[in-house]
């Protein structure tokens, strides 16, 4: 069981926008906020249906989801935010629109019951999601669904990520290709979130450090600011002579 930090207000109101409100939330903060903590606890406590997906396998099962590919049979192609064209592009580079995407879904009756009867979605490492990837699941949903000019179909969606974090990963020639639709390569530039942002909560309380020194120094690398001192604690550390043997269990 997770037992909320009641004293944390951010927490709360992170709990009421979930379960009280239909807004799409963007819930971020660095690493030991407790954004994995929140998650596990409005997977238990959320009286919605909720489905949870991550953008690579080791997210989705550290999330205890699946792959949003996976969940939502999305190709690997580019997507791209149009409905003209064959789903090919000029050089002959498979690229995916809204009518090749709806023409290729295969869901049988059960999956489409859990998508019809979604009402939360939960994206974990949002940070590693493109901004293709989120108009494609925009595009499922609405179909799906039958609500086609309601975003997301009607279903409410939770991003949770740190954007210091992984970013998403897009080949040179594919953002050559989505390049001319969108702004930037991150979730929030996508389509569907630039005619109406989520809602921004941040966890700013660490619960998994108490080492005010050691916070201090996580703090000074993640915003690519190392002071002098910072740099001396982590130089203090360092072993040149060190070599690992198996049995260490590093």
């Amino acid at each position: 069981t997770f037992t909320p930090d009641t004293n944390n207000e951010m927490f709360q109101l992170a709990i009421q926008l979930v379960n009280q409100s239909n807004r799409n939330i963007f819930l971020t903060g660095k690493a030991g906020t407790g954004k994995t903590t929140f998650l596990k606890y409005i997977r238990e406590n959320c009286p919605k249906q909720m489905a949870v997906v991550a953008p690579t396998g080791v997210a989705a099962i550290n999330a205890g989801g699946v792959t949003i590919h996976s969940f939502f049979q999305l190709p690997l192609a580019p997507f791209i935010p149009e409905t003209k064209g064959l789903g090919f592009s000029g050089n002959n580079e498979e690229v995916t629109n809204r009518h090749s995407l709806i023409s290729r879904l295969r869901f049988n009756s059960d999956k489409k019951k859990v998508l019809q009867q979604l009402e939360v979605l939960v994206i974990d490492e949002i940070s590693m999601v493109r901004c293709d990837t989120l108009d494609a699941i925009d595009t499922v949903l609405r179909h799906i669904r039958q609500r086609p000019n309601e975003k997301f179909g009607g279903v409410q969606l939770l991003f949770i990520g740190d954007m210091l974090q992984l970013p998403p990963v897009i080949k040179e020639q594919e953002w050559k290709l989505l390049s001319e639709y969108y702004n930037g390569q991150y979730f929030f530039d996508s389509k569907v979130l630039q005619e109406e942002p989520p809602v921004y909560i941040e966890f700013n309380k660490i619960y998994r450090q108490r080492d005010e020194q050691f916070i201090s120094l996580l703090n000074q690398v993640r915003n690519n600011e190392l002071e002098e001192d910072g740099l001396k604690i982590l130089e203090s550390r360092f072993q040149p002579t060190f070599r690992r043997k198996k049995q260490d269990g590093y």
